[in-house]
């Protein structure tokens, strides 16, 4: 279940996805678990994401007969992780579409000025003609978030989407507003920012959580 609760912003509020963020929550929760919760549900943000993917009628025969059967039509995806918290969605969508390509987009948040600094890009060569989902668990300040879509619309990426577990408003608007093509999935979107540019009431540093890093 899905829903647009503002312009460009769908919440997932299925009930199996509202039960694992709150899982994933609680301060106590192991790394292993946390990264198994984190891919399961990436599979479920998946589903909804691509619930509009365009079929197309293929000529198939069924032990019965010969039929027309829908098929995705066109190019298969690009996921598109912004390094290093993005790829614990990756596997869980890789699942549901192992055809799909992956880009890479390795960004780190400057700890003193809070804005996104580059590393590492590597795209498909038709990007262009592919539908790409950039996946990261938070959507804080949005600075990562606007520089890797930025980075993807420079090599050509016309149709994209955005996937993460939590949002905080001024995220969204600050995506919204610099990116209004681009459609948000969240599973929830939380109260504010602090003054560190934490998601509260938040999860903690997801990257540092799912690889027990700190």
């Amino acid at each position: 279940m899905a829903k647009e609760v503002q312009p460009g912003v769908v919440v997932v509020d299925h009930p199996l996805v509202q039960h694992k963020l709150t899982l994933m929550r609680d301060k106590q929760r192991s790394t292993y678990s946390f990264r198994q919760l984190m891919n399961e549900i990436g599979i479920l943000l998946c589903y909804e994401v691509t619930r509009d993917l365009p079929l197309e009628l293929r000529d198939i025969e069924t032990p019965l007969e010969a039929m027309k059967a829908p098929v995705i039509a066109g190019k298969k995806l690009v996921f598109a992780p912004i390094l290093r918290a993005g790829t614990a969605f990756l596997d869980g969508m890789l699942e549901l579409v192992p055809s799909a390509r992956v880009a890479h987009i390795g960004l780190y948040r400057d700890p003193k000025t809070l804005q996104a600094v580059e590393y590492y890009f590597k795209a498909p060569p038709d990007i262009a003609d592919r539908q790409v989902i950039v996946l990261d668990p938070m959507l804080a300040t949005a600075n990562s978030a606007t520089a890797a879509i930025d980075r993807l619309k420079e090599r050509g990426a016309k149709d994209l989407r955005f996937v993460c577990l939590l949002a905080a408003p001024e995220g969204i608007a600050k995506l919204r507003a610099e990116h209004p093509d681009v459609i948000i999935y969240t599973a929830a979107i939380d109260s504010h920012l602090n003054d560190h540019g934490y998601i509260v009431p938040g999860l903690g540093d997801a990257g540092d959580r799912m690889y027990g890093t700190k």
